[in-house]
């Protein structure tokens, strides 16, 4: 029997789900319905379903007829691909009418949130899944079964350093994301992966959070005192943006050019704003050091404008030390394959025990996004169910711990104190 979902949100993320669920996996599963509030951008959904999927097309409907989708579509599963701060709502809603949810990440944006996320779980007979694609890429699973099979004893810090570089590390700056209020900042929308692989990994949970940092390199105050002069509010029909290599053209991409530019004009949502403009309120540069409950402790920086995107961890235990070195290829969310975002171009990962040679690992190597972990994931979420001695899965618990260090981290911002 088929599984129904419907999707809410079908802006850049939501075609890794329906072109899944469209394709490969139509045994299993069935699309029943987009739900967003932009019609242009659905419509543009159902073209990619028929023209690139051979799908037929499905009905619309607007946000403020959610409940209205439920009832006459009757999906099973849920899937929330909406604006982040939008996400506690729909979780909420589809589990109080009986449906089941996959959310991609974070999970929510606040702690306010979380709460009545949690609640909602607890009262109803249904689940969350949290859609945490990189639990799945091998390197990182490996990373797990070493450290689960005590190869450097007891962890006891872990060094986390993730680059983002001058392409999508800027694109957060381009977008929605540059406001706190909708994504929580990086800490939560980009962090809360890390945050999540450090709790997988070492199958524990944060206890105390202190972070510094700031909006060091982007925004129009910065860019002034490097000298900048020629500011635009936003790329399309810009003369100053011709000049500018942190600018996007939407017009000169048609999947943005559909997706967005079209689009525009009925919620005013403009995809190529200026990174180095007024109102960006969320950081570039940051720092956290945490201490979890079994002691161990992270180190953990983020920073949004490098020469390079991927990242360098480390694991400190009393048998030796792990490295995991990881380069991934550079992209614009929606602006290229969805099989191009996050994938390993260069993976390495080396055991260097107390009192032996160090000695490299062999990786099973993985194709795709997110260092091979979307398809995994999607195999995970649609295909037949097995037993994974990993635990990949996440529910809305793993989703919620997760965002909590980045929450914690974004008070520690605010007070100074942990």
């Amino acid at each position: 029997m088929l599984k129904k979902y419907a999707i809410v949100g079908v802006g850049g993320r939501a075609e890794f789900f329906y072109g899944a669920i469209a394709s490969e996996y139509r045994k299993t599963s069935e699309l029943v319905a987009f739900c967003d509030n932009n019609q242009t951008r659905q419509n543009y959904a159902n073209r990619l379903l028929k023209e690139k999927y051979d799908h037929q097309e499905i009905p619309t409907y607007s946000n403020l007829h959610f409940d209205q989708m439920i009832e006459v579509e009757k999906p099973d599963v849920v899937i929330v691909t909406s604006i982040d701060r939008t996400h506690h709502h729909y979780i909420i809603r589809a589990l109080e009418l009986g449906c089941d949810v996959i959310t991609e990440k974070p999970i929510t944006v606040d702690e306010e949130k979380a709460n009545k996320i949690k609640q909602a779980v607890e009262q109803s007979n249904n689940k969350v899944r949290v859609a945490f694609n990189y639990r799945y890429a091998p390197h990182n699973t490996k990373v797990r079964e070493l450290l689960a099979d005590g190869v450097i004893g007891k962890v006891f810090s872990v060094h986390f350093e993730w680059a983002l570089d001058t392409q999508h590390g800027a694109d957060y700056f381009r977008r929605w994301h540059r406001n706190k209020i909708n994504s929580g900042g990086l800490l939560v929308h980009k962090s809360t992966h890390h945050f999540d692989l450090v709790n997988f990994w070492l199958n524990t949970q944060p206890e105390t959070v202190y972070a510094a940092g700031g909006l060091r390199f982007y925004g129009k105050e910065n860019a002034e005192e490097r000298g900048v002069d020629a500011f635009y509010h936003r790329a399309h029909d810009s003369e100053a943006a011709k000049d500018d290599r942190f600018a996007i053209s939407l017009a000169d991409n048609d999947h943005l050019k559909a997706m967005y530019l079209d689009a525009e004009h009925e919620d005013g949502y403009f995809r190529d704003q200026s990174v180095f403009g007024d109102g960006i309120d969320i950081e570039d540069t940051l720092g956290v050091l945490v201490t979890y409950k079994d002691k161990t402790i992270l180190t953990y920086s983020l920073n949004a404008y490098l020469p390079w995107e991927g990242f360098n961890v480390a694991f400190n235990g009393s048998k030796g030390r792990i490295e995991l070195t990881v380069k991934e290829r550079s992209y614009v969310n929606s602006g290229g394959e969805k099989s191009e975002e996050g994938q390993a171009e260069q993976t390495t990962l080396r055991v260097l025990p107390m009192f032996d040679a160090p000695y490299e690992v062999s990786i099973e190597e993985a194709i795709g996004g997110h260092g091979g972990g979307d398809a995994a994931l999607l195999a995970h979420l649609f295909g037949e169910e097995k037993n994974d001695p990993y635990q990949r899965s996440a529910n809305h618990i793993d989703g919620i711990q997760s965002i909590m260090t980045g929450i914690a981290a974004n008070h520690s911002l605010k007070t100074g104190l942990p």
